[in-house]
């Protein structure tokens, strides 16, 4: 069944449920920004070494170090969405709604764990 926006009603109740409510990582979020920013800076400076001719491997020894710190900040949004988001779908009083949404939750974070082991 849709609504007159033509979305299913469990999407649009999910997409409300998504705009309003606020993410698992927005206490940390300068933190978050902090580390990117750096990580943001240690590319280019990989860019540079490649553009100077250095040596290969001081080249891959900083690749593997942005590669680590890129993930530590990934494990660090999936423990988010799994304390906060669901954690919050297991706080729904509806306890229809409540199997869905950890549900919905569950596999978000399933499939985005499945991407970082890619």
């Amino acid at each position: 069944m849709e609504t007159s926006q033509g979305r299913t009603p469990a999407a649009s109740s999910e997409e409300a449920i998504a705009e309003s409510a606020q993410h698992g990582y927005t206490g940390d979020k300068d933190a978050y920004l902090r580390r990117l920013r750096r990580i943001e800076g240690q590319v280019r400076g990989i860019a540079r070494m490649v553009e100077e001719d250095k040596y290969c491997i001081d080249i891959l020894t900083q690749v593997a170090a942005v590669t680590k710190a890129l993930h530590a900040v990934s494990l660090g949004l999936v423990e988010e969405h799994i304390g906060h988001c669901v954690v919050g779908a297991a706080s729904e009083p509806d306890p229809d709604l409540r199997a869905e949404a950890i549900d919905i939750k569950v596999k978000e974070a399933a499939g985005a764990i499945g991407r970082l082991l890619r």
